[in-house]
């Protein structure tokens, strides 16, 4: 073979390498951005718990909320069960506002009725417990960053009361359709959080 066919020869074997490449983007440093692998587990390592609640609210929590809510029997039911270890689980109630609460400006609660028994709705600012993040499915193992799963309870909390409609003592003595978050601990509903709270025309 002379030496312009073996020229020739080469140049269509880099053309035939050239075009089996994928072409890859290059971070700011030079360096390849490698595209995400879709069968990868969701990571939030490079996350905050804000992020994480903003990022996940309308899937993890409300669309599962609507769904798999309990209504007042079978929370009743599922209290009764006395479970060894606390459980946290998402409901919808249509109840009358017995009381609003709004004295202490941190942490304002309305008081709902569940199986005869007053129930405390946390709604702001500040909001104690597990409850939302617990009935999202959210599990220790699932983030190799603990801090964030400590973390994501409080962004959780916050990002609820964002949604919440301002209430006042008004609501008192009105009927009301409340989807909340509920931790079932000793046989007690606890900790209840709401996620949306709306009137219920009379």
């Amino acid at each position: 073979m002379s030496l312009k066919q073996w020229g020739a020869a080469l140049t269509g074997c880099a053309a035939l390498l050239l075009t089996a490449c994928t072409v890859v983007d290059l971070d700011e440093n030079g360096k390849p951005i490698m595209p995400a692998d879709p069968n990868a587990k969701a990571s939030f390592d490079k996350l905050t718990p804000q992020q994480i609640a903003q990022q996940t609210w309308q899937e993890r929590v409300i669309d599962a909320a609507q769904k798999q809510a309990l209504d007042g029997g079978a929370l009743t039911a599922q209290m009764k069960n006395r479970a060894t270890t606390p459980q946290s689980v998402f409901v919808r109630l249509t109840s009358l506002i017995e009381r609003v609460d709004v004295s202490n400006d941190r942490e304002r609660q309305l008081v709902i009725r569940l199986g005869g028994e007053p129930l405390n709705v946390q709604l702001g600012p500040v909001v104690r417990g597990n409850a939302i993040r617990d009935a999202s499915g959210f599990k220790f193992e699932d983030f190799t960053n603990q801090v964030q799963f400590a973390q994501l309870s409080r962004a959780y909390n916050r990002e609820a009361v964002k949604h919440l409609p301002a209430v006042d003592a008004h609501w008192a003595g009105k009927p009301a359709i409340v989807l909340m978050a509920v931790t079932i601990s000793d046989g007690k509903a606890q900790d209840a959080v709401a996620l949306t709270l709306r009137q219920e025309a009379q």
